[in-house]
C-alpha cells in the first residue's frame, strides 16, 4: 500500500508548481482532488502539442488525481470547496497573494474550519517582504533570480534552462514541506501555513556563485559548460562528437592522463593541481582533446569507463529516453486509455522498497469525478 493512503489532498493550482507536487503526492498514495474552473480548466489544458484531445504538457503532471469542477464565485461551488477542505488533510494552492482571501478560502478562516489542515501556498515570492504580492513566472523568476546571468556561453546573453527550473524546484519544496508538516502533525494533531516561493526555491540553489561573489567581490560570470571550480569538468571534443567528463579529484584527473596516454600531464607544472587546471583551462582542454581526436564518442566513453573516468555522451531527449536504464526503473511509463493510446510520461523517480509509488491512475478529464466525489462528500457529512 502506497505511504499516503487514506490521505485527502484538495489541489488548488494550475500549470506546473502545484500540479507537479500534488501528482507526486498522489504516487504515493493520497487521494488528490483537483479543483477545476468548469469552462475551462486548468490553463495548462489548452497548450499544445495534444494527443487526442488531451495536452501533452497537461498530462505529464497531473496523473494520480480526481478532477471535480467548481465555480468558486458561486455560492455552490464555495459551499462544496469549504465543505471539502474541511474533510481533507492537504491544501495546495497557488492563486496570486490575497485573492483566497478574497473568496473566503485564506488559511487563518481554513485553520478555524479544520485545525488539522495543512494549507501549501506556492507563490512567486513568498507571502512575505516587499514583493509579495507580485505575481511570479518561471522564466521571470529565473531572470529576476540571477540565475539567467550565469547561464550560457561567456560571449552570449544570458539564458533560462530548457525545462521550468523554478517551477519544478518550488514543487520539490513544497512536496517536502508537506510531508515535514505532516510529520509535526502527528506529534501535535496540528495543522500548520507552508509558504513556498519561486524566488526562494530558485536562490537556494545559488550557493556556489554566492560564496563566489562574497570571496571575490566580483559578479560570477557565465561559464558555459565548463565548472567555475573544477577541471577538466566540462564538454569536451573527440573525433565525431562531444562528451562531458567530471574529473572532480587529483585521482580521478590520473586515471584520465593514464586512459589516453598522457601520463606526462600529471605533472606539467601548468596542471599539477586543481587550482593550475583550472587557470590554465584553455590549454588543458587542447592538450586533452588532441589525445581525444582519435576516438568516436562511443568508443571514448567505453574506454574512458573502463579506467573509471566518469563521463557521458552529450545525447538528445529521445536518446535518453531510449537508454536501457530507463525501462527498469519504471521512468517512462505508457497509459492504456483509449484516447491516450500508448502516450507515455515520465515516472516517478522515488523507489521505496516497501510502499512503492502507484503510477496506473491516468490524468482525468475535466470534471470528471465532480459527481462522485460531491456524492461521497454528501455520504461523509451525513455520517
Amino acid at each position: 500500500m502506497p505511504p499516503l493512503d487514506g490521505l485527502r489532498v484538495i489541489d488548488l493550482t494550475r500549470v506546473l508548481a502545484g500540479p507537479f507536487c500534488a501528482m507526486l503526492l498522489g504516487d504515493m498514495g493520497a487521494d488528490v482532488i483537483k479543483i477545476e474552473e468548469p469552462k475551462e480548466g486548468d490553463d495548462a489544458r489548452s497548450w499544445a502539442p495534444f494527443v487526442g484531445p488531451w495536452s501533452a504538457y497537461f498530462v505529464g503532471v497531473n496523473r494520480s488525481k480526481r478532477s471535480v469542477a467548481l465555480d468558486l464565485k458561486t455560492a455552490d461551488g464555495a459551499a462544496n470547496l469549504r465543505a471539502l477542505l474541511a474533510h481533507a488533510d492537504i491544501f495546495i494552492e497557488n492563486f496570486k497573494p490575497g485573492s483566497l482571501e478574497k473568496l473566503g478560502f485564506g488559511y487563518e478562516t481554513m485553520r478555524s474550519l479544520n485545525p488539522g489542515l495543512i494549507y501549501c501556498s506556492v507563490t512567486g515570492y513568498g507571502k512575505t517582504g516587499p514583493r509579495r504580492h507580485q505575481t511570479g513566472y518561471d522564466p521571470i523568476v529565473q531572470a529576476e533570480s540571477g540565475f539567467m546571468s550565469i547561464t550560457g556561453t561567456p560571449d552570449g546573453p544570458p539564458v533560462r534552462t530548457g525545462v521550468a527550473t523554478a517551477d519544478y524546484l518550488a514543487g520539490l519544496y513544497a512536496f517536502g514541506g508537506i510531508l515535514l508538516a505532516l510529520r509535526q502533525r502527528d506529534r501535535t494533531g496540528r495543522g500548520q501555513h507552508i509558504d513556498i516561493a519561486l524566488y526562494d526555491s530558485v536562490l537556494s540553489t545559488l550557493s556556489m556563485p554566492a560564496g563566489v561573489l562574497q570571496v571575490t567581490g566580483r559578479e560570477p560570470q557565465r561559464l558555459g559548460n565548463d565548472h567555475s571550480s573544477i577541471a577538466p569538468y566540462e564538454v569536451l571534443s573527440c573525433a565525431d562528437g562531444m562528451l562531458m567528463i567530471g574529473c572532480a579529484n587529483a585521482r580521478l584527473w590520473k586515471q584520465l592522463c593514464t586512459a589516453i596516454d598522457r601520463a606526462d600531464l600529471i605533472d606539467d607544472p601548468r596542471f599539477r593541481t586543481n587550482t593550475d587546471r583550472v587557470r590554465n583551462r584553455p590549454a588543458l582542454k587542447t592538450e586533452i582533446e588532441r589525445a581525444f581526436a582519435s576516438y568516436t564518442v562511443d568508443r571514448l566513453v567505453d574506454h574512458l569507463t573502463a579506467f573509471g573516468v566518469p563521463c557521458g555522451r552529450v545525447r538528445t531527449v529521445s536518446q535518453a529516453l531510449a537508454d536501457p536504464q530507463v525501462e527498469p526503473r519504471q521512468m517512462f511509463i505508457p497509459f492504456n486509455d483509449p484516447d491516450l493510446g500508448t502516450f507515455r510520461v515520465l515516472g516517478n523517480p522515488i523507489k521505496l522498497s516497501e510502499s512503492p509509488a502507484d503510477l496506473s491512475r491516468r490524468p482525468p478529464k475535466l470534471g470528471e469525478h465532480t459527481e462522485e466525489v460531491l456524492r461521497e462528500l454528501h455520504q461523509t457529512s451525513t455520517k
